[in-house]
């Protein structure tokens, strides 16, 4: 007869068609019973309008009556818990880095996409500026420009020299203002070169980036996405499964509402969301009045709908848009500016957020509670 042991067994030939592991392991199946030849299976689903229940049910039944023994099954379908949500995420990142192709990005490496619904709300010359100020303060940072047609990343780092490729044959990044820099931009023959390349060459673009190229060793990538959800932000998801996102939106509420699907198109294909920075906040003038320009709330309003910090506001300021133009970022040349101050800010609110990974080893934590721990008295540690 069939026990209840050999029904899991069977069911771990249940794939979740989406995330490619099988049902037990990622803890859909919270309950499996036996009476006489009737089996009591419990699915736990991820949320309760699944487009993949009805699958997944089949699958389940099917498997299970194929079992000597068993007559009729009874499937209890429930939702999961948001721990058990979190649970299920974290296993399915861990099979997705498991499985990803070797890139020449350290594990170690902390990868920040800044990505947008839309294009226009400064997402490149944040990221430029935001690399900048890691570099800054002491960091190994690189930045790849993976908006493929509409690179900006040269000109906004003034990043001139071309790419070369070492005695590896592996490509060397550009060095500018103490970050490496990668684009397409280094490689075609202007800036005003058109590419005119379909999807799939955008994405084995992005995958030679991260396998052919030396970065060495990297505290920080930042990857300054392009606007949308298309080719290359799945090519992302899939190579660089450590990859978690910065969402960039300005006050307009339709920015805001565009920035909602990038953050979807994120938490769908597991990466997690840092928080969202407002760009072009508000403009000041020299006597000190505010005005919003853009409107205002859409930071916050972004942040409450997705249950995200808001970690910046970022004002607007002509000399943002010169730096960019001249490839003098606003924090290196002028960084008393109150944009300038407030992109600094952000640097460090994302490295609170995501520390690099040696404070987060086992020996730093150690460090750090005796580094804050009182001296032990004399007589303690006298032998």
């Amino acid at each position: 007869m069939t026990t209840e042991d050999a029904i899991l067994e069977a069911l771990k030939g249940v794939m979740d068609p989406e995330l490619g592991l099988n049902v037990v392991e990622l803890g859909m199946i919270p309950e499996v019973r036996l009476a006489g030849t009737h089996a009591i299976i419990g699915v736990a689903l991820t949320i309760a309008a699944c487009p993949m229940r009805t699958q997944i049910e089949g699958d389940v039944e099917r498997r299970v009556l194929s079992l000597p023994g068993v007559e009729t099954v009874e499937i209890r379908t429930t939702v999961m818990r948001r721990a058990q949500r979190a649970t299920l995420m974290e296993r399915a990142r861990k099979n997705a880095r498991d499985n990803a192709q070797q890139t020449q990005v350290s594990a170690t490496t902390r990868v920040i996409a800044v990505a947008s619904g839309k294009g226009g709300v400064g997402k490149s010359t944040l990221t430029a500026n935001l690399a900048v100020a890691m570099a800054s303060l002491g960091l190994e940072v690189g930045v790849l420009d993976a908006d493929i047609w509409g690179f900006s990343i040269p000109r906004a780092l003034g990043a001139t020299d071309r790419i070369r490729a070492s005695e590896k044959k592996l490509l060397q990044p550009v060095t500018a203002h103490g970050v490496k820099v990668i684009s397409t931009g280094l490689i075609t023959e202007s800036e005003e070169t058109a590419l005119m390349w379909r999807g799939l060459m955008l994405s084995k673009a992005l995958e030679q980036f991260l396998t052919q190229v030396e970065w060495g060793e990297l505290d920080y990538l930042l990857i300054d996405m392009p606007p949308g959800t298309g080719d290359v932000q799945m090519a992302l998801s899939r190579l660089l499964p450590q990859a978690e996102m910065l969402v960039v939106t300005t006050p307009q509420l339709a920015a805001q509402k565009v920035a909602i699907r990038v953050a979807d198109m994120a938490r769908r294909s597991f990466m997690p969301i840092l928080g969202a920075v407002e760009n072009m906040s508000h403009f000041e003038c020299a006597h000190g009045e505010k005005y919003a320009v853009f409107g205002n709330g859409g930071g916050t309003r972004l942040s409450e709908d997705l249950n995200i910090p808001l970690l910046g506001q970022i004002p607007l300021d002509p000399a943002v848009v010169e730096g960019q133009d001249t490839g003098r970022p606003v924090v290196a040349y002028l960084p008393a500016n109150p944009a300038a101050v407030a992109i600094t800010e952000l640097a460090e609110a994302l490295m609170r957020v995501l520390p690099i990974a040696d404070a987060e080893s086992c020996v730093g934590r150690l460090a750090h509670i005796f580094d804050n721990f009182p001296p032990l008295p004399e007589d303690l540690l006298t032998p």
